[in-house]
C-alpha cells in the first residue's frame, strides 16, 4: 500500500493568509504489530527514521519524504539482551547509546551512524558496571544539552544511605571531557530527586525535594549543580517561606544562562493547590533572581473546574511543559488527569507523582516528559494492551489545560483554559496532547472526544496570549487513530505522529 495523502485547506484566525495541511501516511507494515517498541528519531540527511525494537529484534525503518519506505537497516550488532537505549540525533547523523548485561556486569555503548543508517566505526565502549547475576538494569541515564554539543552519560548507586553518582562529560564526537564520582546523603522515604538535565555550558543541574515524611509533601527545596570541570556538586537551599510545594520542574534558559523552577505550591499541608511557585536562577551569577508564590484567580479557578468547588480546581493539574521566550520568560502549561478503578476508587496524587519515592515519576525516562513531549517516545503498545486483559478496569481522565504565560522576572502575566474532555478505559494512547510552536504560536493538538467524527483538534495560543481555534483535521477518515502526545517534530512545520490501523502501528507525517 502506498502512501496516502490527505490535503486540507486551514484558515488561521489570526493570519491573514491560508495554508494547506497535508497528511501523509506511511505503508502498514505487518510486522509492526502494537507488540513493537519504537523511537521517532527525526530528519537526519533528509530521511525519517524510526527505531524499532520487534521481540528484540533491533532495526531502523528509513522512510522518505512521501513516507515510503526506503530500507530497513537490521542492527545485528546488538545484544538481544539489550533493555535500554537512547538517541541523539543530528542533522546529519545520530548516536544510539545502548545498555546490554552479560555475566554480571552491565555495558553502556554508543554506535554512530549516518542518514541511511550506515554505522560509522565501530561501537564503542563508554562505561560497564558490575552488578552481579541480580543486580539492577537499566543503570545509566543519558542526557544531552539543548544545542546537543554536551552529552553525559551517569549512573547513581546506592550504598549506606548515599547516592555515589559517576558522571562522563562527551562532546559531540564523544570525546570524555571530565569523568567526577561524587556521593550526597539521601533518605530513601523522603528524598525526591527531579529530572537531571545538562545545559549547554556542560553544567550538570537538578534538584533534591524533602517531604515532611513519606505521605506528605514537601517542605524543603535544593537546587544542585555541578560544572563541567567540577568534581563536587554544589548545593543551594531555596527558600519556601513555610509553604508547601508539588513535585518540582526544571527548564534551563541556555540564552540567559537561567534555570527556571516551577511548582504548584500548597498554602498548608496536605491542601488544596494555590497556586504557581517560580524561582529564576541566574547559572552565572548563581543567584536567584526572583522567587515568587502567585495564587490563582477565581476567575482562572472557574474555567478549569465548571462544577464543584473552585477551591479544589488545580488539584488534579499536572504540570507537564514549559516553553521558553526570546525575552527569558516562559510559558508553563499543565493539564487535569485523574483516573478511577474498580475497587480501588481514591485517586491519591502523592501515588501518581511519587511511584517510587526516589525520583517521583522521571528518573530514567526515556524522554522527559517536561522538555519536550512529555511521555516516553519509546513507545510500548503492548504494555497498555495486556493491562486490559487483566481483572482491573481503570478509566483515564485527561480534561483541561492550563496555559500560564511568565514574565522573566517569574511575574505571571496571562493565563488561559483549552477546554478538553476526554477518557478511556487502561488504555490511553490516543489521549492528551502535543504542543508545537511554529514561530506564529504554540499549537495544542489533541483527539476530540467525539468517538463518531474523530477529529484533531487545534487550539492556539498566540504571543500576546490571545488563545484561538484553527479549524479541525480529519485525521481519521481511513481509520488511523493518532497518538498525537508521541508526535515528534522534524521540520520548522512539520510532525512525524505515530498511529494505530487496525491493530498495527504506523506513522504519518503532517505538514502544516
Amino acid at each position: 500500500m502506498k502512501g496516502i495523502v490527505l490535503s486540507i485547506c486551514l484558515l488561521f484566525l489570526f493570519t491573514a493568509f491560508s495554508t494547506a495541511q497535508q497528511i501523509t501516511y506511511s505503508d502498514v507494515l505487518k510486522d509492526d504489530s502494537r507488540e513493537m517498541n519504537y523511537h521517532i528519531i527525526g530528519k537526519v540527511s533528509g530521511n525519517i527514521l524510526v527505531f524499532k525494537d520487534q521481540s528484540s529484534k533491533y532495526s531502523v525503518s528509513i522512510y522518505q519524504n512521501d513516507m515510503t519506505l526506503k530500507d530497513k537497516i537490521d542492527l545485528d550488532f546488538m545484544p538481544t539482551k539489550t533493555f535500554k537505549t537512547d538517541i541523539i540525533e543530528y542533522p546529519d547523523s545520530f548516536y544510539l547509546i545502548y545498555e546490554y548485561r552479560k555475566k554480571g556486569t552491565v555495558f553502556c555503548m554508543a554506535a554512530k551512524f549516518d542518514g541511511n543508517v550506515k554505522l560509522l566505526g565501530e561501537p564503542t565502549l563508554l562505561d560497564t558496571t558490575h552488578v552481579g547475576t541480580l543486580g539492577d538494569e537499566k543503570i545509566y541515564t543519558v542526557i544531552s544539552s539543548e544545542d546537543q554539543q554536551k552529552i553525559m552519560v551517569f549512573k547513581i548507586q546506592e550504598k549506606d544511605k548515599r547516592f555515589n553518582f559517576v558522571t562522563l562529560l562527551y562532546d559531540k564526537e564523544l570525546q570524555l571531557i571530565h569523568k567526577t564520582r561524587q556521593s550526597i546523603d539521601y533518605d530513601d522515604k523522603n528524598d525526591i530527586f527531579s529530572y537531571f538535565l545538562v545545559d549547554n555550558e556542560g553544567n550538570f543541574v537538578f534538584t533534591r525535594s524533602i517531604k515532611i515524611n513519606n505521605w506528605d509533601d514537601i517542605a524543603t527545596l535544593h537546587l544542585i549543580t555541578k560544572a563541567p570541570m567540577q568534581d563536587t556538586f554544589s548545593i543551594r537551599k531555596l527558600p519556601l517561606d513555610k509553604l508547601f510545594i508539588d513535585e518540582m520542574k526544571i527548564k534551563i534558559d541556555n540564552v540567559n544562562k537561567h534555570y527556571i523552577l516551577s511548582s504548584f505550591y500548597y498554602p498548608e499541608r496536605r491542601g488544596n493547590i494555590e497556586g504557581i511557585y517560580s524561582t529564576i536562577w541566574d547559572a552565572k551569577g548563581d543567584s536567584s533572581i526572583n522567587s515568587i508564590f502567585t495564587p490563582f484567580a477565581d476567575s482562572i479557578r472557574s474555567a478549569a473546574k465548571e462544577k464543584g468547588n473552585i477551591k479544589s480546581a488545580f488539584n488534579d493539574f499536572f504540570i507537564r511543559k514549559a516553553i521558553l521566550k526570546k525575552d527569558g520568560g516562559y510559558v508553563l502549561i499543565a493539564e487535569d488527569y485523574t483516573t478511577q478503578s474498580v475497587g480501588y476508587n481514591y485517586w491519591n496524587r502523592n501515588d501518581y507523582l511519587y511511584p517510587s519515592s526516589r525520583f517521583g515519576n522521571s528518573y530514567n525516562n526515556f524522554y522527559s516528559p517536561y522538555y519536550g513531549s512529555y511521555y516516553s517516545t519509546y513507545n510500548n503498545y503492548n504494555n497498555y494492551y495486556n493491562y486490559n486483559n487483566n481483572n482491573n478496569t481503570t478509566r483515564n481522565y485527561y480534561y483541561n489545560i492550563l496555559v500560564l504565560l511568565v514574565s522573566n522576572t517569574g511575574v505571571i502575566e496571562r493565563s488561559e483554559i483549552i477546554q478538553k474532555d476526554q477518557s478511556s478505559d487502561n488504555l490511553d494512547n490516543f489521549l492528551s496532547f502535543a504542543t508545537i510552536n511554529f514561530g506564529n504560536g504554540i499549537h495544542f493538538l489533541y483527539n476530540s472526544s467525539d468517538k463518531k467524527e474523530p477529529l484533531l483538534i487545534d487550539n492556539v495560543v498566540t504571543a500576546d496570549g490571545n488563545l484561538k481555534r484553527n479549524p479541525s483535521l480529519k485525521t481519521f477518515s481511513k481509520g488511523y487513530d493518532f497518538m498525537i502526545r508521541y508526535a515528534k517534530k522534524t521540520g520548522a512545520r512539520q510532525l512525524i505522529v505515530p498511529c494505530s490501523y487496525r491493530g498495527q502501528v504506523c506513522f504519518a507525517k503532517i505538514d502544516f
